[in-house]
C-alpha cells in the first residue's frame, strides 16, 4: 500500500514547470519600435489587457494598426489578445502574419514557438524557441520558455544550461530561481528548493506552478498538512485540474486524513471517469478505517479503469454548477443521451463562436459521444490546429479506432509520445497496443520507461510489465513484478 503512493518527484515535477501557452504574454513585455503615439497606444493596449479589458484593448490595438499596420511586435500583441479572448484561429493568422513581416523578430518566433508546442508537441517546437533565442540572445522571456520546454521533456542538463544563460543576464529574472528550485527538488534537496521558490517570489504572487512547487517540496519534507492547505487552496483556483486535485489528495492521505479523503472525494470518485489514482485512494482510506466493504468496489474499479475508458464531455473534478454554460448543457444532453439535442447544440455554438478551437473540442466530444466518429475528427482537426493537448489527443485517438483506422491512431500515439516522452498514460497506452502484437521488447521498454516515471505502483503496468518479461523468457523478472502486484492487491482482499 505504501509502495502504491510512492510517487517518484520526477513524476511530480514534470508537471510544474511554467506554462508557454500563446495566451500568456511575455512577463517583460517586448519593445516594439514605432513613434511616440503608436507606443503609447500600445501600453494602453497592455495595461487594458492586464485588466481584462479585451474590447478596450482591442480598440486600441486597431487605433494602433492604423498608424502602423505592418508592425510585427503589434501583430505579436494582437495574436495574444485573440488568444485570450477565444478567437483561436485568427490568432495564428495574426501571429504568421507578425513572422511574416520580420522572420528574424525574437517575440514572433518565440510565440511561433509557442503555438507549435501546444500543436504539435515539445519535440517539434525546440527548432523555434532555438530560433528565437538566436535571434535575440538577450531575450529572457525565449530563454525562459525555452528552460520550460526543456525540463517537460525530461532534459534537465539542458535545461541547466540555460537557465544558466539567463541568470547571467537577468539575475532577477523570477524565472531564474524558479527553474532552480524545480531542478533542486528534482535532486532532491527540498530545503534549497524551497529557499530557491521563496526568491523567485512567485510563489507569494500566486503563480499556480509555483504553488505546486511550493506542495511538492513541502511533501518532500514531510509537510503534509502545510502542503495539503496550499493545494486546497489551487484546487479551489483550478476546480478541473486532476493533477492538483491528485498530489491534494496524496497530501491528505500521506498526513493520514482518511475521514476528509473520503468525505472530499468520495462522490467524486464514484463519478464516470474519475481518476483511477483517486478512485484508489479513497479505497484504501476506506480500508485504512476499517470499512473493507465499502474499500471493496473502489479499489476494484481503481484496478479496472484506464483513462482510454472516458466519458466524453466530463472533466473529473468539477461539479457541474462550475462549468461554462455551454459546457453544463452539452453535459446534461449527452448524459441523458438527448444525441440530436447535443449534436444540434453543438453546432449552433460552432456558428456563434467559429474561430474558437476549444468550442471545435467541444463539439467533436458531442459528436464522438453520440457514435459519429467521421464527424468528431473533423471538428477535432480543428481543435488540433490550436493546441492538441493528451485529453485530445486520447479523444482523437479514440475516434479512429471508432472509425477502423487503427494505423491512423498508432501513428498519432507515437507521434505524441515522441513530443511528450514523460507522458505516462501515452507510455502504458502503446505498451498495451504493442502487447497486443507481441513486441514484448518494445513493451519492456515502455514500461520501464513509466516505471521510472512514477507508474511502479499501478497494478495494470505491473501486470503487463510481468506479462512482457515472460514473453522475454525473463522468468525472474516476471516472478518479481508479479510479486509486487500482490504486495499491492492481495488475493485475499479483493476476494473478500
Amino acid at each position: 500500500m505504501r509502495k502504491f503512493l510512492a510517487l517518484s518527484a520526477a513524476f511530480a515535477l514534470a508537471s510544474v514547470l511554467t506554462s508557454c501557452s500563446p495566451e500568456q504574454g511575455p512577463s517583460n513585455q517586448s519593445e516594439i519600435m514605432g513613434d511616440d503615439t503608436f507606443l503609447e497606444l500600445i501600453d494602453d493596449a497592455r495595461n487594458a489587457v492586464r485588466d481584462g479589458e479585451l474590447a478596450r484593448a482591442g480598440n486600441l490595438y486597431d487605433e494602433a494598426r492604423e498608424i502602423d499596420p505592418e508592425n510585427s511586435g503589434l501583430w505579436v500583441d494582437i495574436a495574444r489578445l485573440r488568444f485570450r479572448g477565444g478567437e483561436h484561429l485568427t490568432a495564428i493568422e495574426a501571429a504568421d502574419y507578425a513572422l511574416e513581416l520580420n522572420p528574424e523578430y525574437s517575440p514572433a518566433l518565440l510565440l511561433r514557438a509557442q503555438l507549435v508546442r501546444d500543436a504539435n508537441g515539445m519535440e517539434e517546437s525546440l527548432p523555434w524557441f532555438e530560433a528565437a533565442v538566436t535571434a535575440d540572445p538577450r531575450n529572457p522571456d525565449a530563454l525562459a520558455a525555452y528552460a520550460a520546454t526543456l525540463g517537460d521533456l525530461g532534459r534537465y542538463k539542458n535545461m541547466l544550461v540555460v537557465v544558466r544563460e539567463l541568470a547571467s543576464f537577468a539575475p532577477n529574472y523570477p524565472e531564474v530561481h524558479y527553474f532552480q528550485a524545480v531542478l533542486a527538488a528534482r535532486g532532491g534537496d527540498p530545503v534549497l528548493a524551497s529557499t530557491l521558490l521563496n526568491r523567485s517570489g512567485m510563489n507569494d504572487r500566486g503563480v499556480p506552478a509555483a504553488l505546486m512547487l511550493d506542495a511538492i517540496v513541502d511533501l518532500q519534507q514531510g509537510n503534509f498538512d502545510t502542503a495539503a492547505e496550499t493545494l486546497e487552496r489551487l484546487a479551489l483556483r483550478q476546480p478541473a485540474n486532476m493533477r492538483v486535485g491528485e498530489l491534494f489528495a496524496r497530501a491528505l492521505w500521506l498526513g493520514g486524513r482518511d475521514r476528509e479523503i473520503v468525505d472530499r472525494f468520495a462522490d467524486q470518485a464514484e463519478r464516470p471517469g474519475a481518476s483511477p489514482y483517486l478512485v484508489m485512494l479513497v479505497g484504501r482510506s476506506l480500508e485504512r478505517m476499517g470499512q473493507r466493504g465499502r474499500a471493496i468496489p473502489y479499489i476494484m474499479r481503481a484496478r479496472e479503469a484506464r483513462e482510454m475508458d472516458q466519458i466524453i464531455l466530463n472533466r473529473s473534478g468539477q461539479n457541474i454548477g462550475s462549468l461554462p454554460d455551454p459546457t453544463a448543457e452539452l453535459r446534461n444532453l449527452v448524459g441523458n443521451q438527448n444525441w440530436s439535442g447535443a449534436r444540434r447544440s453543438a453546432d449552433e455554438l460552432i456558428g456563434q463562436f467559429p474561430q474558437s478551437g476549444d468550442v471545435h473540442a467541444l463539439a467533436g466530444d458531442t459528436h464522438l459521444a453520440s457514435g459519429n466518429a467521421k464527424r468528431a475528427l473533423e471538428y477535432y482537426e480543428v481543435a488540433a490546429r490550436v493546441r492538441r493537448s493528451w485529453p485530445l489527443t486520447r479523444k482523437v485517438i479514440e475516434a479512429y479506432r471508432a472509425y477502423d483506422d487503427d494505423l491512423a491512431a498508432d501513428v498519432l500515439l507515437t507521434r505524441h509520445i515522441a513530443g511528450d516522452p514523460q507522458n505516462i498514460s501515452a507510455l502504458f497506452l502503446l505498451a498495451e497496443r504493442s502487447a497486443q502484437d507481441e513486441d514484448w521488447l518494445r513493451v519492456q521498454v515502455l514500461l520501464d520507461t513509466a516505471i521510472v516515471l512514477g507508474a511502479g505502483n499501478d497494478l495494470e503496468v505491473l501486470e503487463l510489465r510481468a506479462q512482457a518479461a515472460r514473453g522475454l523468457e525473463q522468468e525472474d523478472e516476471a516472478v518479481r513484478f508479479e510479486a509486487l502486484r500482490s504486495e499491492l492487491a492481495p488475493a485475499d482482499f479483493v476476494q473478500g
